[in-house]
């Protein structure tokens, strides 16, 4: 729980490096996540009561609504899945399962207790895949073995209770001379020293071709596991040739694997989706109910009645165990231009008790989308474009006019926030992008006229400004 034990304050500071304003929603989802923390920090008794505050965003596309959710669950380090309101349908009907957004936050959080859990091992994990390295760097000579004896031995194993001794292990039927002894010696010498790395091997790995794939299909989101019925069936082997570098790290998880204990990883994944978990439910307002009777009306309050007893508190089938969605955050998000919270239904609503609503993007935002946070776009721009040895810069001027023309856009055709910047930019430098790799200039400077020359006359017409920009 230490992830998550951080002042709101704190959780904001880091909110801010990618998100540019919206303080009033970073501040309700920072509230919303140090009372998580705060409730983990009381007694059992009190912990059952206190229920998360699940939160309702609510502004128009492209103002920071799922850019808030998802930078938020990297920040306190919790499971974190982002589903479409608008995918799932109601009992009866083909679609998604709405359960389904529950196991896939079961599957999050054991791939999140995994990775922890090899790290941990890691070290012993490649003292194990360097030794089967120097055993594929240095072959040994295999002994030639009668396969009835072989058969026999396996059977008078099985039958003792035990795993077969020899029955497909390669390792007992290795022949290992003083000669292979010693120049394996040698070569483990210089693998420790990092002189082998490009040196090439080949490896059985197993075929992606025959793998299951719980999470795609039909079996998998009725939360059918497959993985048992996988793991009794012998897996396909396929050789692949690779670096030494590259066959490590495919061993060290093969070993890994091994000295983990997967029901402890499936036990603690569950408590930590419990405790821990985000669901981020985006475009809500699609199954809004509107004032008028329509076609879809029936469905969208089924798919509304679905999702209610997962956002109340229930209990979901998992392929990792029983996963309680009573502690789970839910934050709901959606436009809400042809709709309104209200015409949720009701049990609904009161369980998004806390609403806020995300600002529209002025030209000075569109300035700092444009220039501050770590992935601005004009830092991205610069970046790529100096891969072909060419620097660009900016100046403040042609930032500004850009931020005009997106925010004189977003008002005269469609909002679509600062998703209208991408447009833009990559309109304004269609020519250098494609002419970048053959031109011989090393430093070009984008200025307010070339703005206006690349993108001012096709802002000014609407007729094509809707097309293009």
């Amino acid at each position: 729980m230490e992830s998550i034990n951080k002042t709101p304050r704190q959780i904001v500071e880091e909110l801010d490096q990618y998100v540019i304003g919206q303080n009033k929603a970073k501040k309700a989802i920072a509230v919303a996540l140090r009372n998580r923390y705060r409730r983990m920090q009381l007694s059992k008794e009190l912990q059952d009561d206190i229920s998360p505050k699940n939160l309702l965003m609510i502004g128009p596309t492209g103002v920071g609504k799922t850019e808030i959710a998802r930078r938020l669950a990297k920040i306190v380090n919790a499971p974190f899945v982002k589903v479409e309101a608008t995918k799932f349908t109601e009992v009866g009907y083909v679609g998604r399962d709405v359960e389904s957004m529950a196991r896939d936050l079961a599957e999050v959080a054991y791939q999140m207790e995994k990775k922890d859990a090899f790290k941990k091992v890691r070290s012993k994990a490649e003292q194990a895949a360097n030794k089967k390295l120097i055993k594929l760097i240095v072959p040994a000579k295999q002994k030639e073995q009668d396969p009835n004896q072989m058969l026999f031995n396996a059977f008078r194993d099985l039958q003792a209770g035990k795993m077969p001794n020899n029955f497909g292990n390669q390792d007992s039927n290795e022949e290992v001379t003083d000669s292979i002894r010693n120049e394996r010696l040698s070569m483990m010498e210089k693998l420790n020293q990092g002189l082998l790395e490009k040196y090439e091997v080949t490896i059985n790995v197993d075929d992606p071709a025959t793998q299951f794939n719980n999470q795609s299909g039909m079996l998998g989101q009725m939360g059918i596991d497959l993985s048992s019925l996988s793991s009794m069936m012998p897996s396909r082997k396929v050789e692949r040739k690779m670096t030494v570098s590259e066959a490590r790290e495919i061993l060290i998880r093969e070993e890994s694997e091994k000295l983990v204990n997967t029901a402890d990883l499936a036990d603690a994944a569950i408590k930590r989706a419990e405790n821990t978990g985000i669901i981020f439910i985006d475009e809500i307002d699609k199954i809004a109910i509107k004032g008028q009777q329509g076609s879809g009306q029936v469905s969208r309050e089924g798919v509304q009645r679905d999702i209610l007893p997962i956002v109340e508190g229930s209990q979901i089938s998992t392929k990792y165990g029983l996963l309680k969605t009573d502690h789970i955050l839910f934050i709901g998000s959606g436009a809400f231009h042809e709709s309104k919270p209200s015409d949720l239904i009701a049990e609904l609503q009161g369980r998004f008790p806390i609403r806020v609503e995300l600002e529209d993007l002025s030209t000075e935002d569109f300035v700092k989308i444009l220039t501050e946070p770590n992935n601005a776009l004009v830092k991205q721009y610069i970046a790529m474009i100096g891969t072909d040895n060419i620097d660009v810069t900016f100046t403040i001027e042609a930032i500004r006019r850009v931020a005009e023309v997106a925010y004189k856009l977003n008002h005269e055709t469609e909002n679509i926030g600062a998703r209208r910047l991408h447009t833009i930019l990559e309109k304004l430098l269609e020519d250098l992008l494609f002419e970048g790799p053959d031109m011989q200039m090393g430093e070009i400077t984008i200025t307010e006229a070339y703005v206006n020359e690349k993108i001012g006359s096709i802002a000014n017409d609407k007729d094509l400004s809707q097309y293009i920009l």
